[in-house]
């Protein structure tokens, strides 16, 4: 197809894996994973479509343009030579994100700044007059990544970041990123085809994502606006479609959600994200003490959680994780049981052997995502004593 186009989708460390398979069903072409980024072929629906639909991507950039430079003059001459017409209007409001590979330039802010002066300089020489600058709540975002002397020049079709889904109102003192939270709930394979439970919820990601996930709702359908609705060449009937389209190919769920969490400030804060979300009807949120329940139904459980790891929230290590152990084993046979945590020394007092760990990075901090399988009856799970 001539209107298809090569973009870029940045997600997490550990993530690409998943973000190139969510590209594939998706239906992108030319699909190559990279570090913290993926990059595919696609046309204008297509990416109006990657941005609603991608659980795992940050951002959906479009490189527009790339060249070699030597020095700061090189970059201003040429970001000056290009059409930016194509992309702005001289009423138009941009910021510039600049990131850097390179022992050429040493300061991405000095990068923005001579950027945004040739472009500035281009507009006042051939109009008079010129954009201006906005660093919240830019028309367009440009996006410029220097990996030695190659340099390539994106515009940002997202705007804010993806895992601001739209349908968080509130968050509690230490709230999971959205992307991570959906990645980490496909790493540990949930389909939806049993019951849920994230037991320490805080405002709610987990459960939201993970019905999101079981229903194949967009995750980003809630989400007031992408940067591509300011574009010039943004069609508007072809993106109602898209979502249209999108909405079609949602699923029933058979089972139940539930979200525990014993503050109730959390519990609250939950409760409205999910009603925002309109995932009422599938998720229970509770005011409960994970450490003081039990299982709540028959069969298999799929549970995963991200417990407090004490960067923001002070809590008693040992005790903490060996009461997640001791309820796991004692309350929850026939669970699968995943968590994330970057408290390596307090995974030691869980006292069960995971079956599974993953290296991931929870913010800066690195992380493992385990899993622990709580089996049925005579198959006790496996126990260090």
């Amino acid at each position: 197809m001539g209107n298809n186009y090569t973009m870029v989708a940045k997600t997490l460390f550990g993530f690409e894996e998943l973000l190139e398979e969510e590209l594939r069903n998706l239906g992108a072409i030319n699909v190559q994973k990279g570090v913290r980024s993926v990059t595919f072929e696609g046309d204008k629906g297509f990416m109006y479509k990657a941005n609603l639909c991608l659980r795992t991507a940050i951002k959906i950039l479009k490189p527009v343009k790339s060249f070699r430079v030597r020095n700061e003059q090189d970059l201003y001459d040429q970001i000056y030579k290009m059409d930016w017409e194509r992309f702005m209007s001289v009423h138009s409001t941009f910021a510039i994100d600049a990131t850097l590979a390179t022992d050429r330039f040493h300061h991405s802010q000095f990068i923005s700044l001579k950027t945004k002066d040739a472009i500035v300089d281009k507009f006042r020489n051939l109009h008079g007059t010129r954009p201006d600058v906005d660093l919240k709540y830019p028309d367009i975002r440009i996006h410029i990544h220097i990996q030695q002397s190659e340099v390539t020049v994106s515009i940002d079709s997202s705007g804010r970041s993806l895992h601001q889904r739209g349908y968080k109102t509130a968050t509690n003192i230490a709230p999971i990123n959205e992307v991570l939270a959906a990645g980490l709930i496909m790493m540990s394979g949930w389909d939806g085809q049993c019951d849920f439970m994230d037991p320490m919820c805080g405002s709610g990601t987990i459960p939201v994502e993970a019905a999101m996930i079981a229903c194949n709702i967009p995750p980003n359908i809630n989400r007031k606006e992408f940067a591509f609705e300011k574009w010039p060449d943004f069609d508007a009937n072809l993106f109602e479609k898209i979502i249209e389209s999108s909405l079609k190919k949602t699923r029933e769920f058979h089972h139940k959600i539930y979200g525990y969490d014993k503050a109730p400030s959390a519990v609250a804060k939950a409760k409205d994200n999910v009603k925002n979300a309109n995932l009422s009807e599938y998720i229970t949120i509770t005011q409960r003490n994970f450490f003081e329940t039990y299982k709540p139904v028959d069969g298999k459980l799929h549970m995963v959680f991200n417990p407090p790891y004490g960067e923001r929230l002070s809590i008693d290590m040992e005790q903490f994780y060996k009461s997640i152990g001791d309820t796991l084993k004692k309350h929850y046979p026939g669970t699968d049981a995943w968590f994330i945590t970057s408290n390596m020394e307090a995974l030691k007092h869980v006292g069960l052997r995971p079956s599974r760990k993953i290296k991931l990075f929870n913010g800066h901090l690195e992380s493992r995502l385990v899993k622990y399988e709580m089996y049925e009856g005579s198959k006790k799970g496996k126990y260090i004593e």
